[in-house]
């Protein structure tokens, strides 16, 4: 019995860490500000930075080069959103661009990444700041 606890301990952690590998189960991989910071900073292929915040939150803050769309209108506004480049997705904490790599990936979207920890985290890492 006491092994058998142990293996269900291990399998339920080797579940979770790969959880956490990037995988795109969901159709869409999840990355990190420093992975957005270091793609924007190096500018070797073309990406596409989405912030679906309203436009006042944008407007107080955004990741250079990003494009605003917010999840409000990004049904009606879809067309503007690429689809032969990378798209990484943003908001204020991670909620609302989850939803929106969701629904880009339903809507036919295969290039999408989300980005972890959204602007909170790139506040947090000290990465410039466009207005």
């Amino acid at each position: 019995m006491k092994w058998f606890k142990y293996g269900v301990i291990a399998m339920l952690g080797f579940s979770i860490s790969a959880c956490d590998m990037n995988a795109k189960s969901s159709g869409y991989d999840e990355v990190t500000v420093a992975q957005v910071q270091q793609l924007i900073t190096k500018n070797d292929a073309p990406i596409w930075v989405l912030d679906v915040r309203t436009q006042g939150e944008y407007a107080s803050g955004h990741v250079p080069t990003a494009h605003n769309i917010s999840i409000d209108s990004l049904s009606s506004r879809l067309q503007e959103v690429p689809r032969d480049i990378d798209v990484y997705v943003y908001c204020e904490s991670g909620v609302r661009s989850t939803r929106a790599a969701e629904f880009l990936v339903a809507s036919g979207y295969s290039k999408v990444h989300n980005m972890r920890a959204s602007m909170r985290g790139w506040r947090s890492a000290d990465y410039t700041i466009e207005k």
